[in-house]
């Protein structure tokens, strides 16, 4: 499924995958976010950080009317403030999907999979 954007000389589609990658990136960016995770974990027996080539599967984006709708999978780091760290993410991701591609996001939903702990 692609989100499709009509301009005056013509349409451009997004793909889903795009769209998860500049989430995936705006999340990551984040201070207090040791990386994304498998939206399924048990399933995919992924218990470890996303790289980058897998960020679509810590990423959910649904079409709406408007805009979409993005579910982000995270693991934040030990010690940071989940709530804000969280909030902090759903401000970037909006910000990011508006700024570069052109996208409106109407929810932008934050689901902590795990914390881990850095070493110093």
């Amino acid at each position: 499924m692609a989100v499709t954007i009509q301009t005056q000389q013509g349409s451009i589609e997004v793909s889903n995958e795009v769209i998860a990658t500049v989430v995936g990136g705006a999340a990551t960016d984040i201070y207090g976010i040791a990386g994304m995770a498998s939206r399924h974990q048990a399933k995919d027996a992924l218990n470890r950080v996303l790289r980058k080539e897998d960020y679509s599967k810590g990423v959910v984006v649904r079409q709406e009317e408007n805009g979409v709708a993005v579910d982000a999978y995270i693991i934040v780091t030990y010690g940071t403030k989940i709530s804000e760290v969280s909030r902090n993410v759903q401000e970037k991701v909006k910000y990011n999907l508006e700024s570069m591609l052109g996208v409106s996001a109407n929810s932008v939903n934050i689901f902590v999979q795990g914390v881990k702990v850095l070493a110093e």
